[in-house]
């Protein structure tokens, strides 16, 4: 699996080398979107109607889903991803109301810690995409099972 094999969607060299330079709050940013473009393109099959979509991503984007999977898959992450954790924790300050502050900081620890591969692992941030894949395809087998 490729995380984002289009050139334009990998970062320049310029970047690779200084991932340390955004800030936190930064890295969670575009954490962000990496996060809901890669459970946009798991929910494409098989075609559903626009609203199934709609539903099925939110779901999986929510932040009790976000911190669940993180939980899943810590013990697979490095000392130096599990520092970008802890920072994203700490980023985190308030969040919706619907959620506790700490599911809401380990959404936002998964989401700072997508945004640093990104930007300064590639190769790396595919394979934390392949065991999030494994654990939403395990999550979507849990709940449809009668």
């Amino acid at each position: 699996m490729t995380a984002f094999g289009h050139p334009l969607l990998i970062p320049g060299p310029d970047r690779q080398a200084f991932p340390n330079h955004y800030p936190t709050p930064a890295l969670a940013y575009l954490g962000d979107s990496i996060y809901e473009l890669f459970i946009r393109s798991l929910c494409l099959d098989p075609p559903r109607r626009i609203a199934d979509y709609h539903r099925l991503v939110v779901e999986h984007v929510k932040a009790e889903s976000q911190a669940k999977y993180l939980q899943n898959i810590l013990v697979h992450l490095t000392p130096q991803e599990l520092e970008i954790i802890r920072q994203g924790r700490n980023a985190a300050t308030t969040g919706p109301k619907r959620v506790s502050a700490q599911i809401y900081q380990q959404a936002t620890s998964l989401e700072a810690l997508l945004g640093y591969l990104y930007i300064s692992q590639p190769s790396r941030l595919t394979e934390i995409l392949t065991l999030l894949q494994a654990e939403i395809l395990l999550s979507d087998a849990a709940t449809s099972a009668p």
